[in-house]
């Protein structure tokens, strides 16, 4: 049997991040962490680095993905359903809201809304390489230096500059990558 406190919990843990959530679910990553590791204790780091991980390779939003997952860690599948529609209600509720005020006001509030977005935009750039900072210490990349930590530094410099200088799609980088540790870790 399900404890419906876990499902409230859940739901409730996701909805005060899906609030949270602007600039997509990267932003969240210290959030969520904060939260799933540190405070509630479900997951141990790396099990959450790797869920991470898990959700950035899978399709769809990251933030939903890793919803599901830590939903269905802890309860199952009623336990992934109660954490997705937690975790997307606000982001639902706020695209509402906003197009029915562009649609009701028009101009007038579209620069009041850009205005904002244009103030969020540094603050969710941040939070994004915050995440990157905590992922890469969750992989022992800040701790003792080995041939390990040195291939995992060169698929990331490799990674990196195969999207912003040759322009190859993620979802490519991500396989060569799964394939590269494959090969090197196996």
């Amino acid at each position: 049997m399900v404890d419906v406190m876990l499902l409230a919990q859940l739901f409730l843990l996701c909805l005060i991040i899906g609030l949270m959530a602007f600039g997509g679910g990267y932003a969240t990553i210290p959030l969520v962490h904060d939260f799933v590791v540190d405070r509630f204790g479900w997951m141990g780091t790396q099990e959450f680095t790797d869920m991470i991980a898990i959700a950035s390779m899978s399709p769809g939003p990251v933030a939903v993905n890793s919803a599901t997952l830590i939903g269905y860690h802890q309860a199952g599948i009623i336990g992934a359903v109660m954490a997705v529609i937690g975790m997307a209600l606000p982001s639902l509720l706020i695209a509402w809201i906003i197009v029915y005020m562009v649609k009701r006001f028009g101009d007038r509030q579209s620069k009041w809304l850009q205005s904002a977005f244009d103030g969020l935009k540094p603050a969710i750039t941040g939070l994004i390489i915050y995440s990157a900072l905590v992922m890469a210490m969750n992989n022992g990349l800040t701790q003792t230096w080995d041939s390990h930590s040195s291939s995992q530094v060169l698929i990331f410099l490799a990674s990196l500059m195969a999207f912003l200088f040759l322009r190859i799609h993620p979802v490519w980088i991500i396989l060569a990558s799964g394939v590269v540790g494959i090969v090197l870790y196996s």
